[in-house]
């Protein structure tokens, strides 16, 4: 725990970088969202044309925003079969998660296609992404500011970790608070797992409606990306919800990032077809699955031996003890990677991407930025645990020296 003044190290290069990024990361994906409809479609190209004030403000945009906000944050409220608990914090004690992730992506399913059967235009969704990417990015705005006023008056057991550096600006972008709270409604968890994931699905299946309104039916690599992204989903135990606090960083990358960007592959189709063979389609889709597998069975593992190391399925597994009674484990999925997640994320990154073809760089780009998301946090990863393990660190790498590629890196 770093107090507000303390001088605990800067991440993202602080104060400045900070800065940039809340400026770089909503150009970026303007700039994606710009270019995948233009005719040329390079990545690197500039926009064909920037928006006028009206292109982006638009209040049927706002409307709907805060309806599907509104929706989701009732479907988080329903009661839950079943609640998690999170990780140990500061204090001990361990907040508890309703598990209604499933129900809510349920229940939104139902809804959208009882509206499109009673003749809601889905496929128009696809002409409202510049405003709606617009709202989204001002709701991450305004939301972050009152998190960072509720963070004045929260306990010091109930801050971040890096975020309470003292200065304004890098504490309003990675946040002071680690789990913002009002009563049991958990504002990162909600955030992380519903309005946005869902709402890529969402953003998805309209692109797929309208190409096959387009075309008269949906492509088979329009098919494959639809299906590879519903499969993907996200965990407790990520980074995000265990250390980040909940600041700009996140609250932008949740609400505005995740489906407008994440969404790339599904638009690069839409405005430019791929024709797509079904033996292509076949490697593509084994591919899919060996990443999703490896992310699966690599997170499953970790989270019984957390569980219960005497669990039959993990109880072989050679492990380093640790000066605070955690074991790491080196064998298994993690004997082979430091981070074998991160490996299966990479090969799904690749699928997704696949089905657009090679001729352009710009369906890729989810995987270029992935990548140098999950190097960045593997990086962030290491130095947390070196400062946790210790000497029982420096042993884990000797014995598992590449971080997340076999013999690469």
């Amino acid at each position: 725990m770093h107090p507000q003044g303390s001088r605990a190290p800067l991440e993202f290069g602080g104060p400045l970088g900070a800065a940039a990024l809340m400026l770089l990361l909503p150009a970026t994906m303007f700039h994606l969202l710009l270019v995948v409809r233009s005719g040329p479609a390079r990545l690197l190209d500039l926009p064909p044309y920037l928006p006028q004030p009206e292109a982006l403000w638009s209040p049927r945009a706002l409307l709907l925003w805060l309806a599907w906000l509104g929706l989701q944050a009732a479907f988080y409220l329903l009661p839950a079969r079943k609640m998690a608990e999170g990780q140990e914090l500061k204090d001990k004690s361990r907040l508890r998660y309703p598990i209604n992730g499933f129900q809510a992506l349920v229940l939104t399913a139902l809804l959208v296609g009882l509206g499109v059967l009673v003749g809601l235009p889905l496929g128009a969704l696809t002409e409202m992404l510049l405003p709606l990417a617009f709202v989204a990015t001002l709701t991450a705005f305004i939301f972050s500011l009152l998190l960072y006023l509720k963070a004045l008056i929260a306990p010091a057991s109930a801050l971040a970790p890096g975020g309470n550096s003292g200065n304004p600006i890098y504490d309003f972008f990675l946040g002071r608070e680690l789990n913002p709270r009002i009563c049991s409604f958990d504002f990162k968890y909600f955030c992380e797992l519903r309005p946005g994931l869902i709402g890529w699905v969402l953003i998805n299946l309209a692109l797929l409606v309208q190409e096959t309104e387009l075309r008269g039916s949906p492509s088979l690599a329009m098919w494959l990306v639809n299906g590879f992204q519903l499969l993907y989903e996200a965990v407790l135990t990520t980074m995000d919800i265990t250390h980040d606090g909940f600041g700009f960083m996140l609250a932008f990358g949740d609400l505005a990032w995740v489906p407008f960007t994440y969404s790339l592959q599904a638009q690069f189709l839409l405005y430019h077809p791929q024709p797509l063979e079904l033996p292509t389609a076949s490697v593509i889709c084994l591919m899919n699955a060996v990443g999703f597998y490896v992310f699966r069975a690599a997170n499953s593992q970790k989270n019984t031996f957390r569980k219960n190391p005497s669990d039959p399925r993990v109880a072989d597994l050679k492990t380093i003890p640790t000066a605070t009674g955690k074991q790491l484990l080196v064998s298994g999925w993690w004997g082979l990677v430091r981070h074998p997640n991160y490996l299966g994320d990479l090969i799904m990154a690749l699928a997704w991407s696949l089905p657009c073809g090679v001729s352009h760089l710009l369906p890729y780009f989810y995987l270029l930025y992935f990548t140098a998301l999950l190097v960045h946090r593997e990086a962030r990863d290491e130095q947390q645990c070196l400062q946790k393990y210790g000497l029982a660190w420096h042993e884990y790498c000797k014995r598992v020296p590449y971080r997340i590629v076999p013999y690469v890196y």
